[in-house]
Order: structure tokens, then C-alpha cells, then sequence
């Protein structure tokens, strides 16, 4: 019997650097592996004082990684740890601009990251 292999549509690479730490996303942001975000993320903030989103390679976000991402800025903001978003597609920025989330993530543009 042949048996399926399930991939994981999130992928995420952690890169620490001193008091930051950059958080490469590849794939679809969406329900059912939006956890892994979170859980990846929030043990980097009580250290770090920069988290770096890097989102060259996401394709996709849905309502439930919106708020996952809103979920990480509260935690941050209230550990005093600045969260920003890189290298966002067009259809993220659309979306984080049609859910008027672009006001409140500190985006910083297309950026080479090591």
C-alpha cells in the first residue's frame, strides 16, 4: 500500500544574530500551521531585542495567519521587542492593507538579508 507524504505548506528557517533574530518564511501562512509561526517566534522574544520576519518567499496568508502575526505584535510590543516585516509580495501587502495592518507593523521595505 503506498502511502502519502504530507508537506507541511510553512517552512521556516530561525537565524540568530546577537540580540536579533531573522525568521525566513517560505511557503503559505494558513490555517493549521500558523502555530508553528508562533511557536517558532514567541521563545525569541523575551531575548531579542529586533525580530525580522522575512517574507520573500510567502506566498499566501489567510485570517488565521493575520492573526497570528497580530498575536506575535502584541507579545513583542508588550516585551519591548521591535517586530518587523520584510520583503513582503505584493498580494501580503495588499491584504495586510485591506485589514488596515500595514499602520501597525513596522515594515521595512525589501531588504538583503544574511
Amino acid at each position: 500500500m503506498a502511502e502519502a507524504i504530507v508537506r507541511s505548506p510553512l517552512a521556516l528557517e530561525v537565524v540568530r544574530s546577537g540580540s536579533d533574530a531573522i525568521v525566513r518564511c517560505r511557503g503559505k501562512l494558513v490555517a493549521g500551521v500558523t502555530d508553528d509561526l508562533y511557536n517558532a517566534v514567541r521563545p525569541l522574544i523575551p531575548e531579542a531585542k529586533r525580530i525580522v520576519l522575512d517574507f520573500t518567499e510567502l506566498t499566501h496568508v489567510d485570517s488565521m495567519g493575520l492573526g497570528t502575526l497580530v498575536r506575535l505584535y502584541v507579545s513583542s510590543t508588550s516585551a519591548g521587542c521591535d517586530l518587523q516585516l520584510v520583503n513582503l509580495g505584493k498580494r501580503i501587502r495588499e491584504l495586510l492593507g485591506l485589514t488596515n495592518l500595514l499602520s501597525v507593523f513596522a515594515l521595512v521595505g525589501d531588504v538583503r538579508l544574511p
